[in-house]
């Protein structure tokens, strides 16, 4: 195999910014903790009145960061997504390949590269988010990128490229092209509503070709129906015939269910600066150790640590190779 992991989403440039308080929130009239979706205009106009304050750029979107942490740790990592051919499409290319060594990325005209502006508290690190898809969920083919689907051990998709549009026919087809390879497939939720909205597709799916699938307590719940986690995790692997499912359950740790036998996963203690994309940084790390042939438990230990690292820093992809490399050998 070419790739240990192949990851398809959407490209979104992650725009970061620390507040000491909510009253830009209070003026804009935005809800606290929730993910805003905007237009173009909007969203630099927000921008604008926070940039003063010092906005850290990374490149961003779930499946994205998953596939750059992958990378961060050492493994072949190679990442599909598509942005604007603008000044922050280029910039955004060029931190997945920094991250990764390479990528499949493709530019269009036709939109201007997606964004989140993350709006942090420094209280207590809850986000904020200011979303604006932009040419992200228009990516028009899965074209070459099938190759790179089936050179790898591992294809990670994110439940958002399943929400109606373009995109949701271009992963059914990776994922396809997966299922016929000898290829894992793994699968993160995304998102409660992605799970409300597309329950009848999600589980159809996950019958049909995934053999990860990464949740959050809340997604766990609502796919499985009941308040239990363990219990949802327990549903969700029986129902859909799952070798592995990971419920990520914040400060608490992580339930992982593997071939039948449940492992419980301390978090790492650590003070939180960002939260933004812990859970990403968790599949990474979970899939960093699946493609090298580890244990689920022992994937586990090092993806927990992998998010404990994302929370106290700012930005989703932890880039201190020493602090990683630690996080290796102590999951041994």
């Amino acid at each position: 195999m070419q790739w240990d992991v192949a990851g398809l989403g959407n490209a979104l440039m992650d725009a970061l910014v620390v507040v000491d308080d909510d009253s830009l929130l209070d003026e804009l009239g935005m809800a606290r903790g929730m993910m805003h979706p905007v237009d173009h205009a909007k969203w630099t106009e927000v921008y604008e009145r926070v940039q003063t304050q010092g906005v850290t750029f990374d490149s961003g979107g779930s499946c994205a960061n998953t596939i750059a942490t992958v990378g961060r740790l050492g493994g072949q990592a190679i990442y599909c997504g598509q942005v604007g051919e603008d000044q922050m499409g280029k910039l955004y290319a060029s931190l997945m390949e920094r991250a990764c060594g390479a990528h499949r990325i493709r530019f269009t005209k036709a939109s201007a590269t997606g964004k989140c502006l993350s709006i942090i508290s420094r209280q207590d690190a809850e986000r904020t988010m200011l979303t604006d898809l932009g040419a992200a969920t228009q990516l028009p083919e899965l074209g070459t990128f099938a190759d790179e689907v089936r050179a790898s051990r591992v294809a990670h998709f994110e439940g958002y490229m399943l929400l109606p549009g373009p995109n949701r026919d271009v992963t059914l087809e990776a994922m396809r092209i997966a299922e016929a390879a000898p290829t894992i497939v793994s699968f993160d939720a995304s998102d409660p509503f992605v799970v409300h909205q597309l329950r009848d597709l999600l589980w159809e799916e996950l019958e049909r070709s995934v053999d990860v699938v990464f949740l959050n307590v809340e997604e766990a719940r609502a796919l499985a129906g009941v308040e239990d986690a363990e219990e949802a995790a327990r549903r969700i692997a029986v129902r859909a015939r799952i070798a592995t499912v990971a419920v990520k359950l914040g400060a608490q740790g992580s339930l992982v269910l593997a071939d039948g036998t449940l492992h419980r996963i301390p978090a790492d203690r650590v003070h939180a600066i960002d939260t933004t994309g812990a859970g990403d940084a968790y599949a990474g790390g979970f899939l960093f150790g699946l493609s090298q042939g580890w244990s689920a438990p022992r994937a586990a230990r090092l993806a927990s640590s992998v998010a404990a690292l994302a929370v106290s820093q700012l930005g989703a992809v932890v880039k201190d190779a020493d602090a990683l490399e630690r996080a290796i050998t102590d999951a041994a």
